[in-house]
């Protein structure tokens, strides 16, 4: 049975052509589903894109909108999966930076797993805040102004809107759980 809690509200999913963490992608998407909203992926190219399970080739997914087609005001938040190569390509994209620091202007929430945060970087979208990652992100994260700590989750209010991170795969639970608690706050 779908819940209703999302009912009426799209959810970015942005991520490059390839090397998304495929269960960080899968897992969040899911979730948003089940409480009745729209997941959209997002990415830099229109066709399909490769996921990854670590290093190895998982499944491929249709993409919905090119990130230079999309605006922030149609999306009730943004959700970034990780995955390395994910992020690295994600912050060499002129217009998915853009798209997140529009984002991160916005009173919307964003949520960033595993290696996604290294985007949040070059987005200048996490100077002052309190985050949580990969642990090999955390000098980048605090060399762009952010308090970094290892924990499970970690939910930052102190910006324009909610700024959700988490560590590793092991902590989807508690991430696509506070991504479905933060966008049904979103517009009530």
């Amino acid at each position: 049975m779908t819940d209703t809690q999302l009912q009426g509200k799209k959810v970015a999913f942005l991520v490059a052509p390839e090397g998304i963490e495929q269960v960080e992608l899968t897992e969040p998407w899911k979730a948003v589903q089940e409480a009745g909203g729209e997941p959209v992926l997002i990415s830099t190219r229109a066709g399909q894109v490769q996921a990854f399970d670590h290093l190895d080739k998982a499944d491929t997914f249709d993409v919905d909108v090119v990130v230079s087609d999309a605006s922030v005001s149609e999306y009730a938040a943004l959700v970034l999966p990780g995955g390395v190569a994910n992020p690295d390509a994600l912050r060499t994209s002129r217009e998915a930076v853009a798209f997140v620091g529009q984002f991160a202007a916005s009173t919307r929430p964003i949520a960033a797993i595993c290696h996604a945060p290294w985007t949040l970087v070059e987005a200048d979208a996490v100077r002052g805040r309190r985050v949580t990652s990969w642990p090999s992100l955390a000098t980048d994260l605090r060399n762009a102004g952010a308090e970094w700590v290892d924990e499970q989750l970690v939910v930052d209010t102190s910006g324009p809107g909610p700024l959700i991170t988490s560590r590793e795969p092991d902590d989807l639970d508690a991430f696509s759980e506070a991504v479905v608690e933060h966008v049904a706050a979103v517009g009530s």
